[in-house]
């Protein structure tokens, strides 16, 4: 019962929030960026956009390994005590041709102001398969949703 909770909570969380961060790898040195995401309903993949000449996609080309990192503050000091933040942990993707329709059409029904530069020949529509969600709430109690290979 505790999962269906996680899982509820984590999805809630992805819901809320249009955007997270994108932490990618540069040589040995993060990267991070802010990014308009969206996420499929079983939770297995974060869904996100980026011109292919940009240097997260660089990154993403060299080291697909990346966290994303999802909050919900709102810059006051009650944030300590009641603010969210998720980790999610993963590696990115191109999405297959197959499957671009379905993907981008999860993408715009949260970001429907994004369908000009998501449809753009220079835009990659990429997703993060997800290995699992770090959440942190109440300022250090951590849960942990691991995703099973299904």
């Amino acid at each position: 019962m505790h999962n269906d909770l996680l899982r509820a909570r984590v999805d809630a969380l992805m819901t809320s929030q249009l955007q997270g961060v994108l932490a990618t790898q540069q040589h040995s040195q993060p990267y991070t960026s802010l990014m308009a995401f969206a996420h499929t309903p079983d939770l297995r993949h974060l869904i996100f956009a980026t011109f292919r000449d940009t240097q997260k996609h660089a990154n993403l080309l060299l080291n697909s390994a990346v966290s994303f990192l999802i909050d919900n503050r709102s810059n006051d000091p009650a944030d300590y005590q009641h603010a969210v933040a998720m980790s999610v942990c993963g590696y990115a993707q191109a999405v297959p041709e197959d499957e671009r329709t379905r993907f981008l059409s999860v993408y715009l029904a949260k970001h429907p102001t994004l369908s000009q530069f998501a449809s753009t020949p220079d835009c990659a529509l990429l997703r993060v398969v997800v290995s699992c969600y770090r959440v942190v709430s109440e300022f250090q109690s951590v849960e942990l949703l691991h995703l099973s290979d299904r």
